[in-house]
This record gives C-alpha cells, sequence and structure tokens, in this order.
C-alpha cells in the first residue's frame, strides 16, 4: 500500500492523453476510449478531475462539450503558463491540498517540470491512464452517496463563489441569502462509512489529525463513554453533503472533544461554531467540564484559531498535544443567518 494520500482530484493533459492527436497541429482528435473509463470510474468514486493543458481555451473546451466531457472538469487551466502553476491554480481553486492531487501527461519534460516544482503531486505517464482505477491512491474501502455526488457539490460550489462575488451587499447578507439549513445529529451506523472518509479526507479543518477506522467508530455507538456526531449542511444552490464530525469522550467529571472537524467548502459559513455551541450545551446540561484536544499538524492551524475564537483557553500541554478549556458560563446564540435542525432523540449524557 502506498505512503501517499489518497487522492482527492486528477489533473489531466489533453493531447495524446485524454485525446489521441494535438489539436492545434489541426489532428481530429478523438478521446482515448480508456481514458473516458478511467475519467467515468474515478468519477464515481468521488475523485475529482481537472486539466492542465497548453492550449487555446475555447477550442479545447468546444473539443469537450463535443465529447460530452466538459462537465467531469473543474476549473481547467488551459492556456500556456508552466503546468506546475495550472496544478497549483486547480488546487487553490478547489481548496484542497496539492499533496492531494495527481497529474497525467504523455510528455516527460511537464511531468518532471510538475514533479520538480511541486514534489507533494503524484506524476503519472498516460500509458498508465487505463491501470489508474486500480491505484492505491485512487481506491478507498467505501464509496458514499457524498463521494458519488462530491463533483456535482463542488459544481454548486463554483455556482455559489460567482454568486459571492456578484452580490452587491454585506456578507451577512449574502449569508443569510444562501437560505442554510444545518443539521446535527448522533450518527448511526449509516453513517459511519462517511465519518471514516471524512476523518482520511480532512486535513486542514482537523483539530488532531487523527483518523479513525468503520470498526472504531462503530465502537463508539455503543459506548456509554462516547459521542459521535455528525452535521450535514444545505442551501438554495444545493446540499453540501455531510462536512462534519465530531468524536466526544466522556468521563465523569470532564467531557473532552477528540476530534472535531469540518470540510473546507463550509470554513465560511460559520457552521463550525454552531456546532462547537451545541456541544458546550451538551456538556454543560451534564454538568461536565468540556474540554478539547489539539495536535498540530502543519496544516490545521484554522482549527487552533476556531478554538481561540470559540473561548476555548489553553489549560495543558502533553508534548504535542494541547488541552483546551471550553467557557461554557456564556454560550454565545448560534448566527442567524443559518436554520439549525437537532433531530429529536436522545444524546447520551
Amino acid at each position: 500500500m502506498s505512503d501517499r494520500k489518497p487522492v482527492k482530484c486528477l489533473v489531466w493533459d489533453l493531447d495524446n492523453t485524454l485525446w489521441d492527436g494535438v489539436l492545434l497541429e489541426g489532428d481530429d482528435v478523438r478521446p482515448f476510449p480508456h481514458a473516458v473509463a478511467t475519467l467515468k470510474a474515478l468519477d464515481e468514486r468521488g475523485v475529482l478531475h481537472s486539466i492542465a493543458s497548453r492550449n487555446e481555451p475555447e477550442p479545447a473546451l468546444a473539443k469537450l462539450r463535443e465529447f460530452g466531457l466538459e462537465e467531469y472538469f473543474l476549473y481547467p487551466q488551459i492556456g500556456w503558463q508552466p503546468k506546475s502553476a495550472s496544478v497549483k491554480a486547480i488546487a487553490a481553486d478547489i481548496n484542497i491540498g496539492v499533496d492531494t492531487l495527481a497529474f497525467v501527461d504523455d510528455q516527460p519534460f511537464e511531468r518532471e517540470e510538475v514533479a520538480f516544482a511541486l514534489p507533494e503531486v503524484l506524476t503519472l505517464d498516460a500509458v498508465q491512464v487505463a491501470d489508474i482505477p486500480g491505484m492505491p491512491e485512487f481506491t478507498q474501502r467505501f464509496v458514499t452517496a457524498d463521494s458519488r455526488r462530491r463533483r456535482q457539490m463542488y459544481q454548486a460550489d463554483h455556482h455559489r463563489k460567482t454568486a459571492e462575488a456578484d452580490f452587491d451587499g454585506a456578507q451577512d447578507a449574502f449569508l443569510r441569502s444562501l437560505d442554510m439549513r444545518f443539521t446535527i445529529k448522533e450518527a448511526g451506523r449509516d453513517d459511519l462509512q462517511r465519518a471514516e472518509e471524512l476523518t482520511l479526507r480532512t486535513n486542514q479543518l482537523n483539530t488532531t489529525g487523527y483518523t479513525y477506522s468503520y470498526a472504531e467508530l462503530e465502537s463508539f455507538l455503543d459506548s456509554d463513554r462516547h459521542l459521535l456526531l455528525t452535521a450535514a449542511l444545505e442551501d438554495r444552490y444545493g446540499p453540501y453533503g455531510t462536512i462534519g464530525l465530531a468524536l466526544i469522550e466522556k468521563a465523569e467529571t470532564d467531557w473532552t472533544i477528540k476530534l472535531l472537524l469540518m470540510s473546507c467548502r463550509v470554513m465560511s459559513r460559520g457552521v463550525g461554531t454552531i456546532l462547537i455551541n451545541h456541544i458546550k450545551r451538551l456538556a454543560r446540561d451534564a454538568g461536565a467540564r468540556l474540554l478539547g484536544e489539539f495536535v498540530q499538524t502543519g496544516r490545521n492551524r484554522q482549527m487552533l484559531i476556531t478554538y481561540k475564537f470559540n473561548r476555548f483557553t489553553e489549560a495543558e500541554r502533553r508534548g504535542d498535544l494541547v488541552l483546551f478549556q471550553a467557557d461554557l458560563e456564556a454560550i454565545p446564540p448560534d448566527p442567524d443567518h443559518v436554520q439549525v435542525t437537532i433531530p429529536m432523540r436522545s444524546f447520551k449524557s
């Protein structure tokens, strides 16, 4: 098994990689059947796709439309910049780490340029395209409902970003216009596949970087000492899916947040505070002190800021582990631009 992180996005070259021929040379290009098969197989698993191609944008996009393939590619970079610059721009647009990208190209120079500038990116020769679905970096144990619709959810995110950029008003007014509905619930067994996927995929907005297997998560459901919560979000553009997870360990006098994570796609929506407020209220009502573990991973500084913003103060250090304590005296109201739903189910206390 590879030590690399699972690939979240495969970046394609076009000429002699996705299709047979060179568009600028006037070739009657046709997509390779094995490339289309790989594209669709990975899309079904929730692996995203983009393009880094040296071509004129309009003719290249027109060909993709002609072949019925344009919809598969997010934030395509078609032009004359170095391929490494295109790959880096794609990571920024999708808001994922470059170490979760792979790049496939038929030209050794292009692969070497990307590998030199961005060594974290998995670079692949176009002759490997048919084999990509079987590579460990592109496989996962479960394909969830959120996985299958991941491309559509990211496309909806693109529409949201465009609407936000065009919105003539304050940020709060835009957020209210989204008509957001946020649901927090105690996890059930039908949530565990997605919960495992979240711990494996979420790197930036993860308080500890801990990962949990399906079996470990399942054991928490039957444990009186643990509470596993999931959070889902939707708005007028559609569902974001399950985007949050919290694992709380309950002792007699202390509750400890062992893991708190959020999808990067909801970073600016204020829902992290809503989930934290809910956990605070549960702990307060149980008469417990609420602690939160934080382990710096090099990429999760935003979660350190999140704890501090939500009135957690440092209580203890144990090597790399920082233990924060929450202020439960004055829990602020939830943001008024989100409708919060908590299904009527008794939480373990």
